[in-house]
């Protein structure tokens, strides 16, 4: 049974006596061709321990396991959770939790179960509604993850590729940069999901790496959040209800930004600049 084909994926379905929910975003791709690129956009190897998020009745399992994978299955649906079993006899190949992903103790469990000096890779089609607090939580995790490749809706994934001064450039832009090197893989249209969704996806992968700021960077992104509150305001306007104005127009000054930059207009050196400014003239002042 191949289950990301139409077929097999009804019959399987009809043996669980279960459909797709919408409530949990469950759009099963039935292409086997979008399945082989998502594992080669992850560069799968038999050495590889991936955890999967959301894997439902298991296409892109199946996938991961064939390339000699350690599956590691995190699945809320009861019913999925309990049949992913039965695509591999070798407990120690695969690994099922019946959890909600944001609910589960990812770092601990991580830090518990990896041998030491290894990393594990994410890949999953991701629930779309919760896409963005699962890279949250996920990429600060470069000391115990490698990569992450998942499936996003397309428009959420051009925005967290995009360039400075774009529409689509963002806080969330930036916060993926700080962790991660993203990239764009390709592009998936709707017919290859039952059920079909209405809007296009993307895969893109993320390269996780050391942050260039290691302590503190809560205030880093509370910094970036304030800038792009009000998009296209200045910098010396958005940022006035946390630093002194004098002070913001000394630190633009020093980077060689006009007084009137707008937050996307900086990338995320020159924000990490921007930060650091900031706060020696404050203990300064």
């Amino acid at each position: 049974m191949q289950l990301f084909r139409p077929t097999d994926l009804h019959a399987r379905l009809a043996h669980l006596g279960v459909h797709a929910k919408k409530r949990l975003s469950q759009n099963f791709l039935i292409d086997g061709n979008i399945v082989r690129k998502i594992v080669q956009a992850a560069k799968v190897t038999e050495d590889d321990i991936i955890l999967e998020i959301g894997p439902g009745p298991g296409a892109l399992t199946q996938a991961l396991l064939a390339e000699g994978a350690s599956v590691i299955a995190i699945e809320m649906d009861k019913v999925f959770a309990n049949s992913l079993h039965e695509l591999c006899e070798n407990r120690e190949k695969l690994q099922v939790f019946q959890e909600d992903f944001l609910n589960f103790p990812l770092q601990t469990f991580l830090q518990e179960r990896l041998p030491i000096g290894k990393k594990c890779k994410i890949v999953a089609n991701l629930p779309y509604h919760i896409t963005t607090p699962i890279l949250a939580l996920v990429l600060p995790l470069h000391e115990m993850i490698e990569t992450v490749t998942v499936m996003v809706q397309k428009e959420v994934a051009d925005r967290f590729i995009a360039d400075k001064g774009t529409s689509e450039y963002s806080s969330f832009t930036i916060f993926l940069e700080f962790f991660s090197k993203p990239t764009y893989a390709f592009t998936v249209e709707p017919t290859c999901f039952f059920p079909r969704p209405k809007v296009r996806s993307a895969v893109v992968n993320f390269a996780l790496h050391k942050p260039p700021i290691e302590n503190d960077y809560d205030s880093f992104f509370q910094l970036t959040r304030s800038a792009f509150s009000q998009r296209r305001k200045m910098l010396r306007s958005t940022l006035k209800k946390d630093f002194p104005v004098q002070l913001i127009e000394e630190a633009l000054q020093s980077l060689g930004c006009p007084l009137t930059v707008r937050p996307e207009e900086l990338s995320l050196q020159q924000f990490v600049q921007l930060y650091s400014l900031l706060k020696s003239l404050t203990l300064k002042s």
